[in-house]
């Protein structure tokens, strides 16, 4: 355990607490057992090591960070971590990539069984299952889901400006003076497009010009490791599934011929409707349903999205397309906190209520005439005009 302790150590001098995710403060860190579910590259190792740091400091062995994935384990469980760990007066444990840790959810059960006053923090692959582990945790751990970053995270972290939180019914009510308040600040246009390309993964500030290399190694772990490990895919269908995924990145926004896409992928159809909800838990799609309550809706996805837009430049064969860019933006920045639907008088629906059509600065809204609670997300648009609002504006809600 002392090499853990080191180790621990070590990453704690290499983490910097200058740029802390306004997620730190949504996370109850004091609760006896907290999962932090996301994709790969999404920064969930760096907010359990800013927040040892910020609240323990360094060579405190009141809390430990471990690797479930590192050699340590190999020779020794994680119960006997704990066991020894709490003996020495530890209070906190952070366990990482606990989805490379066989029986994980039982020993992480019998720990909290066994020792209520010890506090367990654990992260995951978003294709981690809580309900369905081999131990049910859902009554017992609170469960969270990490997102890249948003808009207003990307310029406090590349371009120092701290801009505030606003909630949907905040832009909805009170657009004028959102943004007649931040014009002193920064031009809200000057880095939208750097971010929809090179912006959502926080991995980009440790070295920029590898940033779409390294983007391209995260869609490999998880589509050649993460999804045979986790979801048991066959590994002669990951190259398929691959090729699938840059069809479907070179077409979205897709109108779903689920028949034609099974027969390209070389699988059977329901084969490929359990894919599609793998690489959606896996951070790297998004699928949409009519509003509509009907049959169809149980059988297939109505629309298909990427998950976000950085993943448009890394999977897409050609040049990402602008009103894709728009409506995987705005999908993306919306989705961790409201229910999206497909809609088709418009485009999407929040929220059971607010109707939205995305679109460019130029759009007339002729789909939404006549509609309670509707609106248009425009690109381009620095100032909101009646229902017309700044598309970049739904990048500050978290």
């Amino acid at each position: 355990m002392e090499t853990l302790f080191a180790i621990n150590n070590q990453l704690l001098e290499l983490t910097s607490t200058a740029f802390i995710r306004s997620m730190m403060d949504d996370i109850p860190w004091n609760e006896r057992l907290v999962s932090l579910r996301g994709s790969r590259g999404v920064g969930k190792t760096t907010l359990l090591l800013q927040y040892q740091k910020l609240n323990y400091g360094i060579n405190n062995r009141k809390a430990l960070y471990a690797q479930l994935d590192g050699i340590y384990f190999t020779q020794h469980t994680l119960f006997e971590l704990a066991e020894r760990f709490y003996q020495q007066g530890g209070e906190l444990l952070l366990l990482d990539e606990v989805h490379c840790y066989s029986h994980w959810s039982k020993e992480i059960k019998a720990v909290y069984d066994t020792y209520p006053s010890l506090r367990i923090v654990f992260t995951g692959s978003s294709l981690l299952q809580i309900f369905n582990a081999e131990a049910d945790l859902s009554r017992r751990c609170l469960t969270y889901t990490v997102q890249g970053l948003s808009y207003r995270e990307y310029l406090r972290m590349f371009h120092d400006l701290d801009i505030p939180r606003c909630s949907l019914d905040d832009i909805l009510t009170h657009a004028t003076d959102i943004c007649s308040s931040l014009f002193g600040k920064f031009r809200p246009l000057q880095h939208f497009n750097d971010y929809l390309l090179n912006g959502y993964y926080p991995f980009r500030k440790e070295s920029p010009e590898r940033y779409q290399m390294r983007l391209t190694n995260v869609v490999d772990m998880i589509l050649n490791v993460e999804l045979p490990l986790v979801c048991r895919v066959e590994i002669g269908n990951v190259r398929r599934l691959k090729a699938l995924l840059v069809v479907m990145a070179s077409q979205v926004p897709l109108q779903v011929d689920v028949s034609k896409l099974a027969a390209l992928a070389g699988v059977s159809r329901n084969t490929l409707l359990a894919y599609f909800q793998y690489l959606q838990r896996a951070g790297l799609i998004r699928l949409l349903y009519s509003d509509e309550l009907s049959v169809k809706k149980m059988q297939k996805p109505d629309k298909i999205l990427l998950e976000n837009t950085n993943l448009m430049r890394v999977l897409s064969l050609s040049e990402p397309d602008t009103g894709t860019l728009r409506e995987t933006f705005f999908c993306n920045q919306l989705g961790s906190l409201h229910q999206i639907e497909y809609s088709h008088q418009g485009d999407f629906l929040i929220d059971r209520r607010f109707t939205f059509e995305v679109g460019g600065k130029a759009k007339d809204g002729r789909q939404i005439a006549g509609k309670a609670d509707a609106y248009i997300a425009a690109d381009n648009l620095e100032l909101p005009a009646g229902n017309k609002l700044p598309l970049w504006l739904f990048g500050l809600l978290y």
